[in-house]
């Protein structure tokens, strides 16, 4: 998968790939071609301070509504004995564009009116609509970026869950789940496309680059919450995850040039691939060096945040490394989990990043939801007709493209393979990059992009509950047969 960076497309302009070379702007500013300032000339001479106080208002009444659809999403959700995360996304979605109209992003084409919270701070304000939409746009950078904060904690949160010892006991398997999830559905999408709906080549192409994501976050946390995230299946998952977002910045930089030049730059490849692999191995080799460092350096600190504030700032340089040579911050984020997950600390350090996770991570998963626009399943609306129908398909292929990574496994004898399958299933923020990008450059039409955006919605909604479904087959039919045996042994005795 790939960093959710679904809100903004800004960090394209730091792609060493001349195809994705965007402006560092806002996504709705390059679907617009102009930026805010450029559309709205009186902001361009205001003092940005005059506004700062309904800025800070704004986010603040952001957060309010975020934590409140979080908490009672997620309560509802575990009440109907389902993943909190879930609840967490549904959450997002009835305060999102869906719904309530309460939490919106310009670059899901939204502007300052449509928002709710907007709509309120102008009446209370008395402001005039240029003001509330640079009110707007400054708030949803805010949202944003603590969004992205949130998931690069969560990372770093399943790094220390994770058991690097075990992680590397199933690299291999996690290596060839990966490279089948990918090219399974990749191959599929594309060649169905073209063959059964008649799609131009490099339209269908983009559409089987998106099939290829994975969200980390959404199935990561899924498995933390059921308790899985130590099991085989979960260091599989988990594992073929992160090299998922690997491939997936690879695919992304092919299918991209395919999109603007019709070429692909292999150096550019070959660098992805290179720096990747470099990076990663370099940091679990780190690992074996920096924990004595760490742990001497943690516990000549005096002060408040002596264990934490080393840790969280080890995190946010790895990320920031991963970032610069062109990765993705998460994979920093996980890495560093990873390396202090060796630590004699690492119980404490677990506990202390909780609260932290407790109060960024809600504010990404309740994004991914406000974002999902499921207007475009209105099947009343001619222009959503033709895109249910190559959905529908897409659906069938995303699902079972996945689902089949599962057998991909060997070696590996009573392995829940359907579990791991499943949990490869979720798109999440990243088929939305996806889809975003091929809008933004003009290669997917209407209903190709419509469909693309109903299989990640699907998807991200569905596997949360049929990955508890299937790991928790296997628990129960162990308890019927421990009962079964207790019964057969009363019955002799």
């Amino acid at each position: 998968m790939i960093d959710p960076v679904f809100s903004s497309l800004s960090f394209l302009s730091t792609l060493p790939f001349p195809a994705l070379s965007f402006p560092a702007l806002p996504f709705s500013a390059l679907i617009d071609g102009v930026s805010l300032h450029l559309i709205s000339p009186v902001l361009a001479t205001t003092p940005e301070s005059e506004y700062g106080s309904w800025v800070l208002a704004g986010v603040l009444f952001t957060l309010v509504v975020i934590y409140a659809a979080s908490k009672l999403g997620g309560e509802l959700s575990k009440r109907l004995n389902l993943p909190p995360v879930l609840g967490e996304l549904v959450g997002g979605v009835f305060v999102g564009i869906s719904v309530f109209h309460l939490l919106v992003f310009p670059e899901t084409g939204a502007i300052a009116s449509d928002s709710s919270i907007m709509n309120v701070l102008q009446s209370l304000g008395g402001l005039d609509a240029a003001a509330v939409e640079h009110i707007f746009q400054s708030q949803s950078e805010v949202i944003s970026v603590l969004a992205e904060l949130g998931v690069i904690i969560l990372l770093f949160e399943i790094g220390l869950e994770s058991d690097l010892r075990e992680l590397s006991k199933v690299g291999y398997q996690a290596a060839i789940v990966a490279i089948v999830g990918v090219a399974a559905p990749f191959l599929l999408g594309t060649v169905g496309l073209v063959m059964l709906f008649h799609s131009p080549v490099i339209p269908a192409i983009f559409a089987g680059a998106a099939l290829t994501a994975t969200s980390i976050g959404i199935t990561s946390k899924v498995l933390s919450e059921l308790g899985h995230l130590k099991s085989t299946e979960g260091q599989i998952i988990v594992g073929a995850a992160v090299i998922d977002d690997v491939l997936g910045i690879i695919v992304l930089a092919v299918v991209a040039g395919l999109a603007k030049t019709g070429e692909v730059d292999l150096l550019n490849v070959a660098y992805l691939i290179v720096s990747a692999t470099v990076f990663l191995l370099g940091s679990i080799l780190l690992g074996k060096f920096f924990n004595q460092s760490f742990v001497a350096i943690a516990e000549k600190l005096q002060t408040r945040g002596a264990l934490l504030i080393p840790a969280i700032t080890f995190a946010f340089v790895m990320a920031f490394l991963a970032n610069v040579i062109h990765l993705e911050a998460i994979l920093g984020a996980f890495a560093a989990g990873l390396v202090l997950d060796e630590t004699d600390k690492r119980k404490e350090l677990d506990q202390q990043v909780m609260p932290i996770a407790d109060f960024l991570v809600p504010i990404f998963f309740v994004t991914v939801g406000a974002k999902a626009d499921l207007g475009v399943l209105n099947p009343a609306v001619a222009e959503n007709r033709a895109g249910l129908i190559i959905a529908a398909f897409l659906i069938v292929v995303a699902i079972i493209g996945k689902v089949v990574t599962g057998w991909a496994v060997f070696g590996q004898p009573g392995i829940n393979r359907l579990a791991i399958g499943v949990g490869m299933v979720p798109r999440g923020e990243v088929g939305l990059v996806f889809a975003g990008i091929g809008s933004a450059s003009g290669v997917l039409d209407k209903p190709l992009e419509a469909a693309i955006i109903v299989m990640v919605i699907l998807t991200t909604f569905l596997a949360p509950p049929l990955l508890q479904l299937v790991l928790d087959e296997p628990e129960e039919l162990a308890e019927e047969l421990s009962a079964a045996e207790e019964a057969a042994l009363s019955a002799v005795e």
